[in-house]
């Protein structure tokens, strides 16, 4: 296990402690002085701690005060220091339990009760790793049926920090697998650890770190992110915005802006894209007058906007007297759909994401008398978009009381062509921010003791497949650095989703998969599940974790506790050209490879250099290990499989698991 040390920015101060203190209380552990709370928030009644290591524990005490730890029989003691942070390390234990945790420091004493040992999982990602099981198929009867007390989870509140946090965002109990609790469970992290007791018979620990929508540059720490590559200036911002958010907010407007410069003029029907539109006094070309009722653009009627989804600009002028423009202010811009980026008078003031209402504190000065100018990029990916609340809630807010409408003078807007792409994303947003979502979620973990860890993310990165292979290297590291220095990675390959193609295609979720392939591929304590079988055409949330959980834990028997079994089906090993045909040898095979509902295989593309030199392949089985394709053009450099958004495939072997997806380059002719 990796040596426990607590950074002194985790540190709480004295407010931050009472705020802790009365989480953990809430939460079921036992404190003799509300204004001290010794453990950590994550050490608390029904907690699951990892077996076969020795523990590390931690918390917060008087600075100088000896800390008593006792539990299962063991008595540990330690020191805080000048900052008040302690730290101890209990003997390992079996499997069992439940125990109670002890902990005495002066003439305080803390208690967390029922305490079980077992294995315990990070389970982290994005919005399917979040899918709760309520969601899932037959969710009444797995809501009905689930008594079990020895799979406990602890989901971690939500919360993107600027900087790491010592303690948890809210209330973060530990909960036992009953019919109340599990329909919030993570439906992926829990039907893993249902399917992992009928071999491993021993309680299971679930923490479930996850957010919808969020990039893996969230989940990564300052640290491995600046090691990564590429941002930089983003972290740059970032610390700045810790302590100064409007500076910061200024300084990203202006890299913001020079992006918008940068890009090329891609539509000749609409304003060139070099112009500034976050500028006052600036063309009105291109800008048309939006509803009153403002709300969600695709349901304005204009068949342009009806299934756009990219980056609308608005804009509106609010009229001030001296008086006002002389008071505090705060801008109110309601809920925009999903990331805005605004400025106010040509001065970047505020970029946030998702649904909460925006309130932007301006800086002194930036106001004037007369007409002031507010503008607002609203970039949208998913469904509808737009600025979307209720007028009640677009305002200017002054010290005095009162307030002025930003309706009164109307909206205009400007559609930006598709072809500009998605901007630079604000570094302190939660789901796309950079490392915002290690700071509040993961950071709050200290080094509590795993098993491993399950990570189910990447549709949020589709297109960058490039940098997502080092970023998730990247994220692979800092787990280990932070939990054990050969913690297993368990990652769940894309799922299919979206339209069956009828020709190859370019595919950005399928570079993608290939580059979580690789990164298992390269490591021995990484496991891949395959998934691209059980997605679904039209949600790109399948509702089968059933499945996921019955493979990821194939995963962990195989990586994990070292059984001699293929992990997660068929894997290329190899590709070879015979005489005009490839041969495309398997590894991993449980018994013999098979073709599901057709003599032929399905899926197998030929490609050369050019990503339009695709085309599909005749293929077939052939010696029950390798796949036969039949080429007769010697520009052939690579071959394929499942390599679209939502392929067709119908390749396995006999234990029913397909193989995945792959990109395999085929040796030089001479």
């Amino acid at each position: 296990m990796a040596k426990l040390v607590l950074p002194h920015v985790l540190r709480p101060q004295p407010r931050a402690a009472l705020l802790f203190a009365l989480l953990c209380l809430s939460a079921g552990a036992q404190a003799a002085d509300d204004n001290v709370t010794l453990l950590a928030p994550v050490f608390q009644d029904h907690a699951v701690l990892q077996r076969d290591h020795p523990i590390p524990v931690w918390g917060h005490a008087t600075p100088g005060a000896k800390v008593q730890l006792d539990f299962a029989g063991a008595h540990v003691t330690a020191r805080a220091d000048k900052h008040g942070d302690w730290q101890a390390e209990l003997p390992e234990q079996k499997a069992g339990g439940p125990y109670t945790l002890q902990v005495r420091s002066g003439t305080t004493t803390q208690v967390a009760s029922d305490i079980l040992i077992g294995d315990v999982w990070l389970c982290s990602g994005q919005s399917n790793m979040e899918l709760p099981v309520r969601r899932t198929l037959n969710a009444d009867g797995e809501i009905s049926g689930a008594q079990n007390d020895s799979i406990r989870m602890l989901r971690v509140p939500q919360a993107a920090t600027p900087s790491p946090q010592y303690g948890f965002a809210g209330p973060a109990p530990w909960l036992s697998a009953t019919s109340d609790n599990v329909p919030n469970f993570s439906a992926a992290c829990y039907y893993f650890a249902r399917e992992l007791q009928k071999t491993e018979k021993v309680p299971q620990g679930l923490i479930n770190a996850s957010l919808g929508g969020s990039r893996i540059e969230a989940w990564l720490d300052a640290a491995s992110l600046r090691q990564a590559g590429g941002n930089g200036e983003a972290l740059d911002v970032l610390a700045q915005y810790a302590n100064d958010p409007q500076g910061a907010n200024a300084q990203w407007g202006e890299m913001w802006a020079k992006w918008w410069r940068a890009l090329p003029d891609t539509a000749k029907a609409e304003p060139a894209v070099g112009d500034e539109p976050w500028q006052p006094g600036g063309s009105s070309d291109g800008w048309r007058e939006a509803p009153h009722t403002m709300g969600d653009y695709q349901q304005w009627g204009l068949p342009e906007l009806t299934s756009f989804n990219g980056m609308l600009w608005y804009r509106t002028t609010v009229k001030l007297t001296a008086a006002q423009a002389a008071q505090a202010t705060t801008l109110w811009l309601g809920n925009v759909d999903e990331v805005d980026e605004t400025w106010v008078n040509g001065r970047g003031v505020g970029s946030s994401y998702g649904g909460a209402d925006r309130h932007y504190t301006l800086p002194n000065g930036l106001l004037h008398a007369g007409d002031n100018t507010i503008v607002v990029n609203a970039l949208n990916t998913y469904a509808g978009g737009g600025i979307i609340g209720p007028a009640s809630t677009r305002a200017l807010h002054f010290a005095d009381g009162s307030s002025v409408p930003l309706d009164d003078a109307g909206w205009q807007y400007r559609k930006v062509p598709l072809a500009a792409g998605t901007p630079p994303l604000a570094p302190w947003l939660s789901a796309s921010g950079k490392t915002t979502l290690y700071n509040g979620m993961i950071a709050p973990l200290g080094h509590y003791g795993l098993r491993g860890a399950l990570w189910y993310q990447g549709e949020s990165n589709t297109g960058e497949a490039g940098s997502y292979r080092k970023l998730l290297e990247a994220l692979r590291g800092e787990f280990r650095a932070r939990f054990g220095a050969d913690l297993p990675l368990l990652i769940v390959q894309l799922a299919n989703y979206g339209a069956v193609p009828t020709h190859p295609v370019v595919s950005g979720t399928a570079e993608l998969r290939e580059a979580q392939r690789l990164v298992v591929q390269e490591d021995s304590h990484s496991g891949l599940a395959i998934a691209i079988d059980i997605g679904e055409h039209s949600d790109i949330h399948p509702a089968n974790k059933q499945e996921l959980g019955r493979r990821l834990a194939r995963v962990a028997r195989h990586v994990v506790y070292g059984e001699a079994l293929a992990p997660s089906g068929p894997i290329p090993l190899s590709a070879r050209r015979e005489g005009d045909a490839l041969v495309v040898s398997f590894g991993d095979i449980s018994g013999k490879l098979l073709a599901h509902g057709a003599d032929d295989l399905l899926g197998f593309e030929l490609c050369g250099a050019q990503d339009d030199s695709c085309r599909y392949a005749h293929a077939e089985i052939r010696n029950d290990h390798e796949v036969i394709l039949h080429a007769s053009v010697l520009t052939v450099t690579r071959v394929r499989y499942a390599w679209a958004d939502s392929p067709l495939v119908n390749l396995y072997d006999e234990s029913g698991l397909p193989a995945g997806p792959f990109q395999l380059d085929l040796p030089a002719t001479h």
